[in-house]
This record gives structure tokens, sequence and C-alpha cells, in this order.
């Protein structure tokens, strides 16, 4: 049987659903979602595969103005994931009004050559008028192959969206197993599902100061698997925070990233967590890339 595959990255503004989306796309949870932006720092590949074809998306992180090394390396992988891909999604969320962000990433689209898909996310928060005016300003802004109005959190429009993807697929063998749902190494994706408790427990600029390291990771002979973490504060004072009062928070976080860990692994998870400070990491160029953000194929 020959096979072929869609590689498409899906791109956009902070917070617009990207991470929901692809969640909702592969069917399980590999991003992890916040309604805080910038939530995603590296290039992370979903993985479906359906009959003869295997689609592979890429979700980035938001395209924004960067802040920190961390920042710059974060729109340096949105720009790069535009590169050699077979179609680039815009996901947008459905306000009639293209922003410089969209503007910017149609620019470097429409500079790659590949074809252009905008897809326009949390329809179930606007009446039909609202959409249809939305639609209407993008249709000015740039020549797209398909407008697809969609719901990740619902999932209305995702069935259209996979046909419109199909309409990219290469012939070519597999690049994952059939039953790969992300390029994500176990412990990275660990990682980051504490990063993201971290993200719903915390409040304002903390979340964004912290980065998670895997100390270690190994599984029993009994099925059960270990985990290790450090979490990583850029202060002493974010430390006491993260921690909690009589170790209240950091319990907190840590429950709930355990029961999502068991949930990917399927197996059960005993973890452990411990809270450091690095002082101004994002800043670091050292730092940044010995946290795992580093550019990769």
């Amino acid at each position: 049987m020959s096979t072929k595959i869609a590689l498409i990255t899906l791109s956009g503004r902070p917070n617009v659903g990207k991470s929901t989306l692809l969640n909702a796309l592969v069917g399980e949870k590999i991003a992890i979602v916040s309604n805080k932006p910038q939530t995603t720092r590296n290039r992370i590949r979903g993985v479906l595969t359906r009959g003869d074809t295997q689609y592979v998306f890429l979700d980035t992180p938001g395209f924004h103005r960067p802040r920190t090394k961390l920042g710059n390396y974060m729109v340096s992988v949105a720009r790069e994931s535009i590169a050699d891909v077979d179609a680039a999604f815009l996901v947008v969320e459905p306000v009639a009004h293209v922003g410089p962000q969209e503007e910017g990433l149609l620019a470097q689209i429409k500079a790659s050559g590949c074809p252009a898909v905008l897809v326009i996310n949390k329809i179930d928060t606007v009446e039909k008028d609202k959409l249809l005016e939305v639609m209407a300003v993008y249709a000015q802004a740039a020549d797209f192959d398909a407008i697809i109005p969609i719901s990740a959190k619902t999932g209305d429009g995702l069935e259209e969206l996979l046909v419109q993807c199909g309409k990219y697929a290469q012939e070519s063998p597999f690049l994952f197993p059939e039953d790969a749902t992300t390029d994500q190494p176990e412990r990275q994706v660990m990682a980051e599902i504490i990063r993201e408790k971290l993200l719903w427990c915390l409040d304002k600029e903390i979340p964004h100061g912290t980065a998670v390291e895997i100390e270690r990771f190994s599984q029993r002979d009994n099925g059960i698997i270990d985990i290790d973490a450090t979490i990583y504060c850029e202060k002493a004072s974010h430390k006491g925070i993260i921690i909690g009062k009589q170790g209240a928070m950091l319990k907190k976080i840590s429950t709930l990233a355990r029961a999502d860990c068991e949930k990917f692994m399927g197996e059960r998870v005993y973890l452990t967590t411990w809270v450091k400070v690095k002082e101004n990491w994002r800043e670091s160029d050292r730092l940044v890339r010995g946290f795992g953000y580093t550019d990769k194929d």
C-alpha cells in the first residue's frame, strides 16, 4: 500500500488555541494548555495516522514581540516552522480585525510559497453574523486556499479541517509509527505537563519565569514509573509562592501533574518535585539551552 504524509504548521498569535487544536486533532494531550499567552515554548509535533495518510502537525510558540533570550528563541521557532511544510494554517480568534501579528505571519507564509489556510477558532463563542464578518475581513487580507471555522474545544469543524489537510498530502513513507501521537520524548512531555500545572495554579508573571527539568525517569518491574522533577524559578520570593504555606501549593501542582502523567503513560506514577532558584535564567543563552529550548529538526 502506498502511503502519504502531510506536514502542516499551526501558526498564530499567543492564546488563539493552537495547542488545544493540536490535542484535539491527534486525540491525546501532547501540548500544554492554559489561558496565559506564550504557553508553548518549543516546536511540538503532533501525529495522526488515518489509513494510508499520516498527518504531522507542528504546534509553534505564539508570534509575539520578544523581551528575553527565551522570547527570541520562541519567535525564531515560530518563523522557522513555516518553512519546508506542505501548508501553513493561520489560527485566529473570531475577531473582525487583522492585527500586526497576523499580518507578519501572512507575509512569512506568502514568502515561503506554501499554501495558506485560515482557521477561525472559538466559533462557539460568537454569533453566526459575527463569524461571517470575520471571514470577509480575512478574505480581503490574503489569498487563502480555504477558510475553515472550527471550535477546538467542542470539535466542531475538525473533520472538515482534516479533509483540507488531506489535500496537501504527498506520497511518502510514514515518518512515525502508526500509533505515535508525538515526537516528544516522554521525559519532555512529563516536564511540560508539570509546567502546565504551574501556569494553571499560579498568577501573573511567576509561571513564565519557571522551567522544569526531569532529573530521573525510570520504570519498576511492576510498571510503576518514578519521576523526580526540579522546578526552577527566577527569584527566592517566587520559590516561596510555588511551595506555598506548609507546601500546599507544590502539593496541589504535583497532584494535578501526576494525574495527567498517569493518563499519558497509562501507568501509575510516583512524582517527586523540588523547587530551586536560577536568577534571570530566561536571559541566559546557556540556561535556555540547558532547559531544552534548542533548535532541532
